[in-house]
């Protein structure tokens, strides 16, 4: 996923507000990092722009009442049709919600 940089935050908060106490979030992103591969390989695909990426940092803060299952940045091989194939750099996110905001 990579929404626009100015709604990116408040989608996040909507995606929060349809879970309850309990239930996870899978989350899956180019991360920041992605954009210097895409340089060298532009098949993997993705925004040319990293505001539309991830960061760890990022799913931190706008994930806070999360319990942290899982949240790295990996670099795999993408083989997603024709826009995407080849070595690409995501930020995977897999959380539980403890909190309401």
């Amino acid at each position: 996923m990579h929404p626009e940089p100015e709604t990116k935050k408040e989608m996040h908060e909507r995606l929060d507000s349809y879970l309850n106490v309990g239930e996870h979030i899978i989350l899956e992103a180019f991360s920041k990092e992605h954009r210097e591969i895409n340089k060298v390989n532009p098949s993997a695909g993705g925004p040319s722009d990293a505001r539309f990426m991830y960061s760890i940092e990022e799913i931190k803060d706008d994930f806070p009442n999360y319990e942290i299952l899982e949240l790295k940045r990996e670099t795999i091989y993408l083989k997603e049709g024709v826009g995407h194939v080849g070595i690409g750099s995501v930020v995977r996110f897999f959380g539980r919600k403890r909190t309401t905001r």
